[in-house]
């Protein structure tokens, strides 16, 4: 049976928040698919960040059920839900080379790596031996996720400008992560709450650079090389919403689609 945590009515009211917050951070994506709707096609957005957002869910699913804990388990079906249908959406509306690739990585990611944790961890552990190296490999994964805005980083000191940031995605980013980093704390999963170290860290160096570049001089150079920086990082929605203001601001300096990714028109 899943247990709620009420005998730490704190602990269960912050998870709560987590949660809302979480969700409203999953339901971002939700413009940039209405757009993919209406479009036709999936443009020059990529699938990879949703492809490793639903390896990152399904993941600690699996270390919800493990550890009976029903707010991680509600949020992290949720975002399996949400995930699947966006790489649903973006599958049928992508070009024969990008559906190949989804594929490739849908079949490595989702049901490869993530059945091998299943698999061997049910096979050769048990009880909190399991537990613990489901949570290391889940902690391991959200540090790599949680690198990505490293890149967004970059990029606004570089081009001095927060034009492609959205400001109230880094909040929410932000406050989520300190949500689940005292629920965490509380309920003394380190697992939960180590990770969001690095989140809150990283919003909060991202929302301090947005109000020292808030008003930057309208200097469009170096836009090629933060497409090209928003383009390649993975893991993130905050890339795909940064990507996605690049390309309605400027139509003109799209970076070249790889040959083997090229779209045809």
């Amino acid at each position: 049976m899943v247990s709620i945590h009420i005998e730490n009515p704190l602990a269960f009211s912050i998870g709560l928040l987590g949660n809302i917050l979480s969700f409203i951070v999953i339901l971002t994506p939700l413009k940039t698919f209405y757009r993919v709707y209406k479009k036709k096609t999936t443009g020059s957005f990529q699938s990879a960040p949703y492809v490793m957002a639903l390896s990152s869910a399904i993941l600690w699913l699996y270390y919800a059920i493990l550890t009976r804990n029903v707010l991680l388990l509600t949020i992290n079906t949720s975002s399996c839900v949400l995930e699947s249908a966006y790489l649903a959406v973006y599958v049928f509306y992508a070009s024969k080379a990008l559906k190949i690739f989804t594929a490739k990585m849908m079949m490595f990611f989702n049901i490869v790596l993530c059945g091998s944790v299943l698999l061997l961890t049910l096979a050769f552990l048990e009880g909190r031996r399991r537990v613990e190296i489901t949570g290391y490999i889940c902690a391991s994964f959200a540090v790599s996720v949680f690198i990505a805005p490293l890149s967004i980083i970059r990029l606004i000191i570089k081009t001095k400008s927060v034009e492609y940031m959205p400001f109230l995605l880094s909040l929410f980013l932000t406050l989520s992560a300190v949500a689940w980093f005292f629920y965490g704390l509380l309920l003394k999963d380190f697992f939960v709450a180590l990770p969001n170290v690095l989140g809150f860290l990283f919003g909060v160096a991202q929302i301090i650079l947005y109000f020292m570049y808030m008003n930057p001089k309208n200097d469009k150079s170096g836009q090629y090389v933060a497409a090209t920086v928003v383009m390649a990082t993975v893991g993130s929605n905050m890339d795909l919403e940064m990507a996605e203001k690049y390309f309605q601001g400027s139509e003109a300096v799209k970076p070249p689609v790889p040959e083997e990714v090229k779209l045809e028109v």
